[in-house]
This record gives C-alpha cells, sequence and structure tokens, in this order.
C-alpha cells in the first residue's frame, strides 16, 4: 500500500531535487519526480508529503509526491504515478467515456513519430476500433478554479497531438486525457500563454476528431489517498 509522509518543502531545484524538513526538525534531500515547471505548486516553507522507496540501489529513497498550493489546495506532482491513477479508474468504469474495453496495453510504439501511446485500449462491447489513450497530467491553477496545461512549453505534448490525430484518420479512436491533480482546478483548458503551438495543435486535434476529457483527483494524502472521481469540462 502507498503510505505517504508528513513534511516542510523548503525548495525545487535541479529539477529533479527538493530540500523538505521532518517533523524532527531533520533536514532531506529528495526525489522531486517532474519535469515540468511546477508553476504554482511550489510554496515554500509548506506542508507536503513524500513516500519512500524500499529500493537499495536509489541515491534519494524518498520522492515527493504532494505539494500545498496557493489558496489551500493540494496538488499531486509525482508525474509518474499519474499513468496507475488512470489504470486504476480504467479498471473501475470511473472514466465513463472510456467504459466497455476488454483489454489494456500500456506504453505501446505506435506512429510515424514513433511515439508510445499511454495506453492502447482493445475488445470494446460495442466498438471494433482501436482507441489510442494519451495521458496529460495537470497541475497549474493560475486564476481559481482554472487549470491549465502545458505549465512550460511542451514540444513532445504537440506531437502527441499529431499522432493522435493520425491515428482518427486511420479509422482508429483517440482520447487524450487531462488527469488533474490539484485540488482547486475545476475546468481545464490548452495554456495558449505559455505554449501557443500546443494550444493551436490542440484545437486542431479536436476539429480533427481527437475527444478530449478531464478527470479529477480526490487527494487525501494524511489517509494515503489520491484516485480519480470526477470529470471536468475541457473549455476551448
Amino acid at each position: 500500500m502507498l503510505r505517504f509522509y508528513p513534511a516542510l518543502l523548503l525548495k525545487r531545484y535541479k529539477r529533479f531535487l527538493a530540500d523538505i524538513r521532518l517533523p524532527d526538525g531533520t533536514e532531506l534531500t529528495i526525489h522531486c519526480p517532474n519535469t515540468g515547471s511546477m508553476k504554482n505548486c511550489v510554496l515554500p516553507e509548506s506542508p507536503c508529503w513524500y513516500s519512500v522507496s524500499d529500493s537499495k540501489t536509489r541515491k534519494y529513497p524518498q520522492t515527493l509526491e504532494v505539494v500545498s498550493a496557493p489558496g489551500g489546495h493540494l496538488a499531486g506532482i509525482n508525474t509518474a504515478r499519474t499513468n496507475e491513477l488512470v489504470e486504476q479508474a480504467l479498471r473501475e468504469d470511473v472514466i465513463t467515456e472510456l467504459c466497455g474495453y476488454q483489454t489494456l496495453r500500456r506504453e505501446v510504439v505506435y506512429g510515424s513519430e514513433k511515439s508510445r501511446i499511454d495506453f492502447l485500449l482493445s475488445q470494446h462491447n460495442d466498438d471494433a476500433r482501436l482507441c489510442y489513450l494519451e495521458v496529460k497530467n495537470v497541475t497549474l491553477m493560475e486564476a481559481e478554479g482554472e487549470g491549465f496545461f502545458p505549465d512550460a512549453v511542451s514540444e513532445r505534448g504537440s506531437k502527441h497531438l499529431r499522432e493522435l490525430m493520425v491515428m482518427v484518420a486511420q479509422g482508429h479512436r483517440a482520447v487524450l486525457l487531462f488527469c488533474v491533480q490539484h485540488t482547486g482546478i475545476k475546468s481545464v483548458r490548452a495554456a495558449a500563454h505559455i505554449d501557443a503551438v500546443y494550444a493551436a495543435t490542440l484545437q486542431a486535434a479536436r476539429a480533427a476528431g481527437v475527444e478530449v476529457i478531464a478527470y479529477a483527483a480526490f487527494i487525501k494524502p494524511e489517509h494515503n489517498i489520491i484516485k480519480l472521481d470526477r470529470s471536468l469540462p475541457v473549455l476551448d
């Protein structure tokens, strides 16, 4: 069972490192598993939660999992956990738009740009098409309730959208799922002010038939809980 431990976040630096202070005053450097900017998710001296790996080879066995965001909200920043949340939600039929598939495969190579799709769904009860499902983690909230993706320029994100459009053109189903790990976000839209190319590509993808949906996580680190539990609107 995943277990979270409380601490205070002191700073995040060098992209993959963070310093925390434990309840007994001890300071530790831990792994920060997030390649994005974590904009609006780093508050010095704020509550955070981390997990501990039992691996004997890791230099930093502790991993930052949940941080405090402005407005008293929480954000799950471990992007390596995003697909785990989505897989659990798929298997439990939480994502209503994706119910009915009998087979689920992860990290399947596809497309002319040699991408890896997060999930390839097949053997639907009523739909013979393959379903290519791409997942993106959302933690950026700027105005209250308004979530944005990406939080930094993402050429990779635009590439994935292009690949999804090709899959639709080939007769398959393609879905982009925004996995919202921020308790304050009530809707999601493309961050055109951060990455205009991504925003334009997302608009083109939707016009081409790529389905775009968002689901939000229930986050209670004091009870060791993060799970997707509700849909959110994706705005133009």
